[in-house]
């Protein structure tokens, strides 16, 4: 008896024995990744060298980067893979939520590229944002590279089972997000405080989770894993010199209680994985290859942990399948939640999507900014869920508390001298879908626009506006007089007072996703004198060329796909416009009907990495009666925003070339020393005349020529730019200066 025990026991002892040796064999690996803003890039280092020795990983927790990387590699990609999706990706852009210029509609690009900041300002109260960010373009970017992961709603069904940790801002509390839309939940993990908005799921208001759990050793240890491999990015304690702002204060007191945590949190990490990037900070965005780098040494440090955990049945150097891009989408379904004040042909009509049509996903993307750039919603949450061959939209939108914004600018130029802006902005105004918009502009030269827009998507948009401007400049006495008239006074140059109050009625739609027609009626009030000289019209020591209200219909045609108002590397222009003058109170009693066409074309393209080119060519005519030559073009000076017929040109001052007719061409090198620092050479050649296009001179060679080089800094002010420009025919130089955004 007592030897069939000892049989019995030595068996029991063998089969447990047996068992944990087969545990070992094939332990279950769980990877924990930690905040820490830029210097997150390190965990990519980390997954190169786990993915080249083929550890198998069987569950990813993350915290804010951690969560970004992390739910990436669960989703499928490798860390190559990884690895190149960000380094592809415009960091700055994304974070500070620019939105692409030719993704916004015409008019509320003209708004964003006037004024310099933007204040919510209801109840004529001003309020600061709750972030700097809304966390779109970070969203946007998630929502794209795990699209082929969008149906799983389990995140624990994931090609690697994953959570990450959030933080329930009205509690405190530690939040565990392992189901729903995987984008979201990671947008939330990583919604640093005050730089992105909280991210709304279930009810909760959710923030970074590195505030209450950025390093979740703990909790992946309760899914079951053997192991732990941990890769830890978290800032430490700075010394006295290197404690200089207010962030880095705040940065060291959040960092008392993450630092204490990790000497426990530490101890439970198998394979602890510890990069040096003192060096760095959490917005060393630039800095991503270097970051990188510092992981991989990192983890290559740890190899011979690493290489313990490989399993017997997976191969050496495992390479995870290629996720391929989705280059077109078809929409089945189009849902939208949560719109109360905007309809669904507003919103679709900005999202630039049907029912049933394909579009590209670069197209999707431009048209989920150009709601965004209505300013009229705080975040546009979508899911694309697969339905067959297709996917169904299902969107949620939240619309803005804010209505009205006190917009500020300022600005120098040659012409309207010292400028600042005083705007006043109120959405839905009278409807759901207007905008109304006052600018106040105080200075040398005091002016005013208004602008009304009923914005109707897909369908005709209706607009208002009424503009007020004036300068005092010396010009050609031509652009107002007949050559007899002039020959008599024997002056090159009188100092014109110009004033110009411009009322327009208008229609606009867009065809082709990106033409803008427009048709309209404009009133203009017309009133050009000067003391220079004494004519028969003189009165109190003032000469009145022109005091006359124009009545016209109108039609503009426009293509606008430049990067860049002021700096572009790429895209065309067409800008096309048709006047036809009906009536006039006909102040010179010579007025007859006529009609004023002009066009520009330009294209900018790359040339090498930082020089960038833009080439163009422009022209107009007069058809019909030549005596009202007040509205004749005239050439000269640098601007980007003149009124009338006036057209920019280097070499000459301002209005000193008229004619009823032109013809130009422009070229602009623009080399980008270092990042927002350009300079800039630039040509411009014309020919003006009267009737040029009928006589055939404007096929001959330039009649006048000006050249410029000069240096602009591109600011949150707008550009600032300081030209020198020369006239190849007066062999005179000019210097130009422009400070902030036109208006």
């Amino acid at each position: 008896m007592k030897n069939l025990l000892l049989i019995i026991l030595c068996f029991v002892i063998h089969i447990k024995c047996f068992s944990q040796d087969t545990k070992n064999e094939n332990p279950k690996i769980g990877l924990v990744l930690s905040g820490g803003g830029a210097k997150g890039f390190a965990h990519i280092g980390a997954l190169k060298v786990i993915d080249s020795l083929g550890v198998k990983i069987d569950y990813i927790a993350g915290t804010s980067m951690g969560a970004i990387v992390g739910s990436l590699y669960a989703s499928g990609y490798s860390g190559i893979q990884i690895d190149s999706l960000f380094r592809n990706v415009d960091f700055d852009e994304v974070i500070n939520d620019k939105l692409p210029r030719e993704a916004k509609t015409f008019y509320e690009r003209d708004q964003s590229e006037r004024y310099a900041l933007s204040i919510p300002f209801d109840d004529f109260e001003i309020s600061l944002p709750r972030s700097l960010s809304r966390g779109q373009n970070v969203f946007n970017l998630l929502s794209k590279t795990m699209l082929h992961v969008n149906g799983i709603k389990d995140f624990s069904k994931l090609p690697i089972p994953f959570f990450c940790i959030a933080t329930n801002i009205e509690t405190g509390e530690e939040v565990i997000l392992d189901s729903g839309n995987l984008p979201k939940a990671v947008s939330a993990s990583g919604a640093f405080p005050s730089l992105f908005q909280p991210v709304i799921i279930d009810e909760k208001v959710l923030l970074d989770g590195g505030i209450t759990n950025n390093y979740p050793v703990k909790r992946l240890r309760s899914k079951g894993m053997d192991i732990i491999i941990g890769v830890d990015v978290q800032d430490g304690l700075r010394d006295k010199d290197n404690l200089k702002a207010a962030t880095d204060i705040l940065l060291q007191i959040n960092n008392f209680r993450t630092i204490n945590d990790m000497k426990d949190k530490a101890q439970l990490t198998d394979v602890y994985i510890k990069p040096d990037i003192k060096k760095y900070t959490v917005i060393s965005f630039s800095e991503i290859s270097n970051i990188i780098e510092e992981g991989l040494k990192a983890a290559q440090f740890k190899v011979g942990e690493l290489s313990k955990l490989v399993s017997n049945e997976q191969p050496i150097h495992k390479i995870k399948n290629r996720i391929k891009a989705v280059d077109s989408i078809t929409f089945n379904n189009i849902v939208i939640n949560g719109n109360e004040k905007y309809t669904y042909s507003y919103i679709s009509g900005k999202l630039k999507i049907k029912k049933g049509e394909t579009i590209s996903y670069y197209d999707f993307n431009r048209g989920v900014n150009n709601l965004m750039a209505t300013n009229n919603f705080d975040m546009f949450d979508y899911e694309l869920v697969p339905n067959g061959d297709a996917f169904d939209l299902i969107g949620q939108i939240k619309e803005t508390n804010n209505r009205t914004f006190l917009k500020l600018g300022i600005h120098y130029d040659d012409l309207y001298k010292s400028s600042a802006l005083i705007n006043l902005t109120r959405n839905r105004f009278l409807f759901n879908n207007d905008v109304a918009s006052l600018d106040f502009i105080i200075g040398d030269n005091v002016r005013y626009n208004f602008e009304y827009y009923i914005d109707k998507g897909f369908h005709w948009s209706v607009g208002l506006s009424s503009r007020y401007n004036n300068f005092d400049k010396g010009v050609s006495p031509l652009l107002f007089l007949d050559q007899n008239v002039v020959q008599n006074f024997q002056v090159n140059v009188i100092d014109a007072d110009v004033n110009d109050i411009t009322n327009q009625f208008f229609l606009q739609t867009l065809f082709k996703q990106d033409f803008l027609l427009t048709l309209g009626l404009e009133h203009k009030r017309l009133k050009i004198s000067t003391e220079t000289l004494l004519t028969q019209n003189s009165t109190e020591n003032e000469t009145i060329f022109e005091k006359s209200d124009f009545i016209s219909t109108y039609g503009q045609l426009k293509l606008d796909s430049f990067t860049d108002r002021y700096f572009p590397k790429r895209g065309f222009l067409l800008d096309c416009d048709f006047h036809l003058y009906l009536s006039s109170s006909d102040f010179n009693n010579s007025f007859s009907k006529f009609s004023i066409a002009k066009g520009d074309f330009a294209f900018a393209f790359g040339i090498a990495n930082k020089l960038h080119a833009k080439v163009g060519t422009a022209g107009g005519f007069k058809i019909g009666n030549d005596d009202t030559k007040s509205l004749d073009f005239a050439l000269g000076g640098y601007g980007n925003d003149f009124i009338n017929n006036y057209i920019p040109f280097y070499g000459y001052d301002f209005l000193a070339i008229p004619g009823n007719s032109f013809v130009k061409a422009y070229t602009d090198l623009d080399y980008e020393i270092f990042k927002n620092h350009h300079i800039i050479a630039s040509a411009n050649f014309a020919n003006v005349e009267s009737g040029i296009f009928e006589t055939g001179e404007w096929a001959t060679s330039p009649d006048y020529s000006g050249y410029a080089l000069g240096y602009a800094i591109d600011t949150f002010l707008g550009p600032i730019e300081a030209k020198w420009t020369f006239s190849g025919e007066t062999k005179q130089s000019i210097w130009v200066f422009n400070l902030g955004f036109w208006f």
